[in-house]
């Protein structure tokens, strides 16, 4: 993915997601992107307090002041990034990290990984909010920076198969039931982004 408007919202969605199930952000997509002028960033750099007042009324979306006021900010600084970079893939791609094998089991699944770390990091230095190393995992994995390989329905002995549905989690631990949401959202939000802008 190396178009900015996608990589904007993307970065955006997932900020709105922390804390919320995956499903609730598919379900609203739509409603965002009307709120939100298409995430085009030089549209929504604009936006003011009346902008943010007709927001927090959109129960389209997540009314969130904290995240609204982000999608603003993020804007802004996108614009930002395109006049000191070039692009902001440009800036996301430089944190691509190098081949490595694929996780064996759902427990190899990270949170995070150093260059998540490293790219929230520098986000944040450039004005963006709600980009934390999770937060940007997820999008670095839905826009395909990070190649992720699932491990299978058979890698684990909490796996099974509910006859022809997705593999589901026997009651997987705290910990595991993270990895395994992580899995499936960006799973998903990774074919929304390769089917681009609809």
């Amino acid at each position: 993915m190396v178009d900015d408007v996608r990589i904007y919202e993307k970065l955006c969605l997932e900020g709105f997601q922390a804390g919320l199930s995956w499903l609730t952000i598919l379900r609203k997509r739509e409603g965002f992107r009307r709120a939100f002028a298409g995430f085009e960033p030089a549209t929504v750099a604009g936006f003011g307090p009346d902008d943010v007042a007709r927001l927090l009324g959109d129960a389209a979306i997540v009314r969130h002041r904290g995240k609204i006021e982000a999608t603003i900010a993020n804007a802004r600084a996108t614009l930002d990034v395109q006049r000191q970079n070039g692009s902001l893939a440009a800036l996301v791609w430089r944190f691509e990290p190098p081949p490595g094998p694929p996780p064996a089991t759902m427990a190899d699944l990270p949170a995070s990984t150093p260059e998540s770390v490293d790219l929230s990091r520098e986000l944040r230095r450039r004005g963006f909010r709600f980009v934390g190393p999770t937060t940007v995992y997820a999008a670095m994995q839905s826009l395909g920076v990070i190649a992720t390989t699932w491990p299978t329905a058979t890698s684990g002995p909490s796996w099974k198969r509910n006859g022809p549905r997705s593999p589901v989690p026997e009651k997987p631990e705290r910990k595991g039931c993270a990895r395994v949401h992580m899995a499936l959202h960006c799973e998903c939000m990774h074919k929304l982004a390769c089917a681009g802008r609809s």
